[in-house]
């Protein structure tokens, strides 16, 4: 079956009845509308009926209620049989206010992490600044990634704990940015190899992704694509390395381009090397890091 025939500036998307950002924001800049949101937040199953949700906002004028669920109604909300329930922007707000994003700025000092710096082998330390957390050699500052952790993310966890969620949700972004998925709005991601420029790794070759819809950005080592692959992760396992339980920042090839080699351009062609045990593993990828070909030699060799 042939594929349609989509060109560069055609969309399935065709908005009618859409709000401008400023309108947006204003229907929720209202105590007893975010109040509405945070009670269909909490219950127990959606949809809520009309009443129960007056009455889990403790506002006992109907009329003044139904004015500000309607508000809401449409863009932020949706009424089903039975009650009413979120649509994604709702669920989106309460989400934001839950982590944090909109209403805390915690402090934190840096806190030790596992692992030695790939440059001068210094301790490892996680820093967290303006809602990002960076993982620094405490000695050289050499950055070992730095990258949006919204502030709920710090909530009743340890300092060991925050770098392992840390770690998952670095993966999880850079997952979906090389499959094209902006994680923050979904948009298309685009990748590019770069040689040059200031990068949250201080690399000279790293990978970009950028969303075109909302600009969102992430970089890193061109190793920090293959965590999941599964040759990579066999290849690991056989010589007795978990990935899934080594974070990111302690694997050389992940934070390093010591392990990464431009083999071609126009298109980009890359080598990712991953020494374990007596071996090395030697992973191509093309230039939108979908590996070409793999294959394992003896360092010996």
């Amino acid at each position: 079956m042939s594929k349609p025939d989509v060109s560069s500036d055609s969309t399935i998307l065709e908005c009618t009845d859409c709000l401008g950002p400023a309108e947006a924001f204003a229907l929720i800049g209202n105590e007893t509308r975010l109040s509405i949101l945070e009670a269909l937040w909490a219950a127990d199953e959606r949809p809520v009926a009309f009443s129960d949700l007056r009455r889990a906002v403790d506002m006992r004028d109907s009329a003044q209620f139904n004015y500000h669920l309607q508000k809401l109604s449409g863009q932020f909300v949706v009424q089903r049989e039975g009650g009413y329930d979120f649509k994604h922007a709702g669920e989106k707000v309460v989400r934001s206010v839950i982590a944090g994003t909109f209403n805390e700025h915690p402090d934190l000092e840096p806190f030790p992490v596992q692992g030695g710096c790939v440059t001068c082998g210094g301790p490892l330390q996680g820093v967290y600044e303006d809602e990002r957390l960076a993982i620094e050699c405490a000695d050289c500052g050499q950055r070992h990634g730095e990258y949006s952790f919204p502030p709920g993310g710090l909530a009743d966890r340890t300092h060991e704990e925050v770098a392992e969620a840390f770690d998952n949700r670095v993966r999880h972004l850079h997952c979906l940015a090389a499959d094209g998925v902006c994680p923050e709005c979904s948009g298309r991601m685009e990748t590019h190899v770069v040689e040059e420029g200031a990068c949250c790794l201080g690399v000279d070759v790293r990978v970009d992704h950028e969303c075109v819809q909302c600009g969102h950005t992430l970089c890193s080592a061109a190793g920090l694509r293959l965590l999941d692959h599964s040759a990579v992760v066999t290849f690991h396992r056989e010589r007795g390395i978990r990935l899934d339980e080594r974070p990111y920042w302690t694997l050389p090839w992940c934070v390093s381009d010591e392990f990464t080699r431009v083999v071609a351009r126009d298109p980009y062609r890359l080598e990712v090397r991953m020494p374990a045990g007596e071996d090395v593993m030697t992973v191509r990828l093309d230039d939108d890091l979908d590996v070409l070909e793999t294959s394992v030699d003896s360092r010996s060799c």
